[in-house]
């Protein structure tokens, strides 16, 4: 039995004939909907979160119903409003950021210092490395007795502490991101006969500015934190300083939403710092340069 096939030649009309395109294959890219949109905005979904963390806190509260322990949302807030205009709480406030920003810019200007001498030479790398093994765990605030020794009660006692809080986050996270760099940067940069000055700023600092700039971030946070705990302490002994004062002042005198609006101011400005000014170094650097999405 043999099966034949059947030839069906192709016309020249046929071969003629354009082909038409066919939409057979499905949408490639859609138009975002509203809510996608929305969605996108990280300051959106930031805001939605802090507004879930509030209602649960005021419902909380009124559930509790002691404002001694967990005062409502709505006290705190006006406990903040009269503390701004009766209490001097911005000035406090400012107090307490003037001298975070001595202690920070003091603790960089150490740091880089440290790092200078670290990529120098093998020992001044040892020489890092160990002070860093040694006092990076060591917390700042348990330098606090010995600073009120050796500076006595003030701001100088402050800025040591601080100073201990930001220079080794800082400069262990710099010289991390430094000795990550590729050979391959390293050597386009020699290629181009950069040296000296010319080739950390083009080449070390770009490359390593990630690590550079998640360092900047902890020394922050870290000195935030060690100021406010301080300043607990100063309050006890001299009753002066900043927001920590603020707040022990005020549990003294049971004013609880008040302390709470102290607490609140905190982490607000911590907000502030975060989004507004470490946000847009790393929208204007690590972003631009394509190191993160």
């Amino acid at each position: 039995m043999s099966t034949e096939t059947t030839h069906h030649p192709i016309t020249e009309s046929q071969a003629a004939r354009p082909v038409q395109p066919t939409t057979d294959y499905g949408v490639v890219e859609r138009p975002l909907s509203r809510w996608e949109r929305l969605y996108s905005s990280g300051a959106l979904r930031k805001a939605l979160i802090l507004a879930a963390l509030a209602l649960v806190w005021e419902v909380y509260a009124r559930q509790l119903d002691n404002s001694l322990l967990f005062p409502t949302l709505s006290a705190t807030v006006v406990a903040l409003y009269n503390g701004i205009v009766s209490s001097g709480l911005l000035v406090k406030a400012g107090f307490s950021i003037k001298v975070l920003l001595m202690g920070y810019a003091a603790g960089l200007a150490l740091a880089t210092l440290l790092i200078v001498i670290a990529m120098t030479s093998r020992l001044g790398n040892d020489f890092l490395e160990t002070l860093t093994s040694m006092f990076n765990p060591l917390p700042a605030i348990a330098l606090l007795p010995l600073a009120l020794l050796w500076f006595g009660i003030g701001n100088a006692s402050l800025v040591f502490v601080l100073i201990h809080s930001v220079l080794w986050a800082v400069a262990l996270n710099t010289h991390a991101g430094f000795v990550a760099v590729s050979n391959t940067l390293r050597m386009v940069g020699r290629n181009y006969g950069l040296t000296g000055v010319r080739y950390i700023m083009k080449i070390l600092i770009p490359a390593a500015f990630p690590s550079i700039l998640t360092g900047l971030k902890m020394g922050w946070a870290f000195a935030w934190r060690t100021l406010i705990a301080a300043e607990l302490v100063f309050g006890v002994s001299s009753g002066t300083g900043g927001l920590g004062w603020f707040i022990y002042e005020n549990k003294n005198q049971l004013e609880i939403p008040a302390v709470f609006a102290g607490l609140f101011t905190v982490i607000l400005i911590g907000l502030l710092v975060e989004n507004l000014v470490f946000k847009t170094i790393e929208v204007r650097t690590v972003r631009k340069w394509g190191m993160q999405s």
